[in-house]
C-alpha cells in the first residue's frame, strides 16, 4: 500500500516515513527542499534499508503532482508540506497564504480526480491561538495569532467543507504542540536555515558552539519560575502518531481533529536544566523582553487520540534532550556538509 507524504524531507516528515517503512508501508515523497534536504532522505533509506520513491517538485504545480498520481497506486496521503515560520509569514502573507492554502486546494483536488479519498493534515496548536483555558481541548474555539497559524484554520476548514460535500473521505488534523528530539540513530533530526525559531535546536546549537548563548523571551510570566511552559512531545512519538492517525483514516470515514502532545509541561528554565543534565553542557542564556503573542502556558488535552485511535506519547523530556543532543553531536552543522 502506497503512501503519499508532501513535504516528507523535512523534521517531521522524514521521521514519519521511517515509521510508515517499517510498518510495511510503501512510501513516496513529494519535497521541493526549499526549507529541507534530501540528504535526510538518504538516511531514512539507509536506516529502513528500504526504498523510497522521491519527487522533487512543488505542490502548486498542478501537471507534475498529477504525474504522481498517474504512476503510482496511492492509497493515502500525509500532507506536510508547507511554509511555516510564525515570523516570516507575519512579514510575507500574501506568500504564506498561496502556497499553504492553493497546494492544499490543488492537492485535494488531484486526490479527488485519482479517487483517492484518505487524508492525515498537518496542522499546528497555533490554532488555538491566545488562549489561557489549558490542558487545551479540541473543542476550544480556534483564533490564531498570526498569518501561518489562520493557513491552518483556513485549510481545516476546506477539508470540513470537502468532507461536508463528499463524506466518503476519511481524514485526520493533527495539531501538534511542540516537537523536539530526534530519531535515536543520531542520523536525522531538526535542521533549521538561519537562526532557530524553536527553543531546542537553539539549545543544542549554544552547547556545540555555533551560537554564543540562548535568548529567553520573559521571564515575568505567572509561572513557576516566571518562564513560559510548553508541551514538549518528542518528534519519534509525534511520527508514531501519524501513523496511528493514518490507520484510522484507512478504516474510518469521517473528519476528527487531535492534540498530539504529552499533556504535561515545562519551562523554558527547566528544559535547560534537563539538557543539561543529558549534555553535560552548561548553556549561557540572556534574558529579553517577550514575544508578541506568546501565552504562559500552553498544554493539550491529549485523551481524544488516545480514545479514538490508541496513541499516547511514551518518550519524556530526559529521552528528548538526549537525542536532540546526540543528533547535534553527530551532525554539527547539520546535513549542509551532506549536499
Amino acid at each position: 500500500m502506497a503512501i503519499l507524504v508532501t513535504g516528507g524531507a523535512g523534521f517531521i516528515g522524514c521521521h514519519t516515513c521511517i515509521e510508515l517503512l517499517q510498518a510495511g508501508y510503501e512510501v513516496i515523497v513529494i519535497d521541493n527542499f526549499s526549507n529541507s534536504y534530501p540528504e535526510s532522505l538518504n538516511r531514512v533509506m539507509d536506516l529502513t534499508e528500504q526504498k523510497i520513491r522521491i519527487y522533487d517538485i512543488d505542490l502548486l504545480d498542478k501537471s507534475s503532482l498529477d504525474t504522481v498520481f498517474i504512476e503510482n497506486n496511492i492509497e493515502a496521503v500525509i500532507h506536510f508540506a508547507g511554509l511555516k515560520a510564525v515570523g516570516e509569514s507575519v512579514a510575507f502573507p500574501l506568500t504564506y497564504y498561496q502556497t499553504n492554502i492553493m497546494s492544499t486546494i490543488y492537492l485535494c483536488e488531484t486526490m479527488k480526480k485519482h479517487h483517492v479519498k484518505n487524508l492525515v493534515f498537518s496542522s499546528s496548536a497555533t490554532v488555538y491561538g491566545n488562549t489561557e483555558k489549558v490542558p487545551i481541548s479540541e473543542e476550544v474555539r480556534l483564533s490564531a495569532m498570526n498569518p501561518y497559524g489562520r493557513t491552518k484554520i483556513m485549510i481545516e476548514q476546506i477539508l470540513k467543507d470537502l468532507y461536508q460535500s463528499d463524506p466518503s473521505w476519511g481524514m485526520a488534523l493533527l495539531r501538534y504542540f511542540n516537537p523536539i528530539g530526534a530519531h535515536p540513530s543520531g542520523e536525522i533530526g531538526e535542521n533549521p536555515n538561519g537562526i532557530p525559531n524553536n527553543l531546542m535546536p537553539y539549545i543544542t546549537q549554544v552547547a556545540i558552539g555555533l551560537r554564543e548563548e540562548l535568548m529567553i523571551f520573559g521571564n515575568d510570566y505567572p509561572t513557576k519560575d516566571g518562564t513560559g511552559i510548553r508541551d514538549y512531545i518528542h518528534v519519534v512519538d509525534l511520527a508514531k502518531g501519524h501513523v496511528k492517525a493514518l490507520e484510522k483514516a484507512l478504516t474510518k470515514t469521517g473528519i476528527e481533529a487531535y492534540n498530539l502532545g504529552t499533556g504535561k509541561g515545562y519551562s523554558v528554565l527547566e528544559v535547560v536544566a534537563a539538557f543539561e543534565a543529558a549534555s553535560g553542557k552548561v548553556i549561557p542564556y540572556k534574558i529579553v523582553d517577550r514575544r508578541p503573542g506568546d501565552v504562559a502556558i500552553s498544554l493539550a488535552k491529549v485523551t481524544k487520540a488516545k480514545r479514538e485511535f490508541d496513541w499516547i506519547a511514551t518518550r519524556g523530556i530526559e529521552e528528548m534532550c538526549r537525542d536532540a543532543w546526540n543528533w547535534q553531536t553527530k551532525n554539527p552543522q547539520g546535513y549542509k556538509l551532506m549536499e
